[in-house]
């Protein structure tokens, strides 16, 4: 996994500290860790955007859409999960389609969320909310993932205006995941807005 810098929890070890503390520095790693497939894509390090960027960016997205189309959807619900939605990512790495099944990647990350969160008294309550977005069983859940990839293809959309490369298989990628036909207006502005920059 490509990195701006070693993991940061490697100063913590041996040493007592509160859980708040551990978290932190495990949570640092995302603000480190590369978005892979960006970097994969050509996308320099320079330019590349962070997990902790994209979970940032996942979260305003669902809370602005809410609040204009959905609010049916639970907000908080909504903004917990999109900022804790990459955390099986600390440990598990930004792992990139095709590199392993979907079994062995969310046994990995499942494995990491556990780590980081059951150090919190309410901790299974946030493990309870990664497993719904894993487990797309309920309206917030699929709306999330929805916006997961929104929020890439709007990405993908911010590097091809600044000239960073063709970034089209993220936006075949949005446009197969995305259903809800706000989010797809969303696309097809994006794809006008990439046609009219051709």
């Amino acid at each position: 996994m490509e990195t701006k810098r070693t993991q940061a929890i490697r100063h913590l070890e041996g040493k007592d500290v509160p859980a708040i503390v551990q978290v932190f520095y495990e949570f640092n790693h995302l603000k480190a860790l590369y978005r892979q497939g960006w970097l994969r894509h050509g996308i320099s390090k320079t330019d590349c955007e962070t997990v902790a960027e994209h979970s940032l960016g996942v979260a305003l997205l669902a809370l602005f859409l809410a609040d204009e189309h959905f609010p049916e959807l639970e907000k908080g619900k909504l903004i917990v999960m999109g900022l804790l939605h990459d955390f099986g990512e600390i440990y598990a790495g930004d792992i990139v389609p095709g590199k392993m099944s979907l079994e062995e990647k969310h046994a990995l990350e499942k494995a990491s969320v556990e780590r980081v969160f059951l150090r919190f008294p309410k901790g299974r309550d946030y493990l309870s909310i990664w497993e719904e977005f894993e487990a797309q069983a309920t309206p917030e859940a699929r709306f999330m993932k929805e916006i997961d990839r929104l929020e890439m293809g709007l990405q993908a959309s911010v590097y091809e205006q600044e000239g960073l490369g063709d970034l089209g298989v993220f936006f075949d990628s949005a446009d197969q995941a995305l259903t809800t036909p706000q989010l797809r207006e969303i696309l097809a502005a994006l794809r006008k807005l990439r046609a009219a920059k051709s």
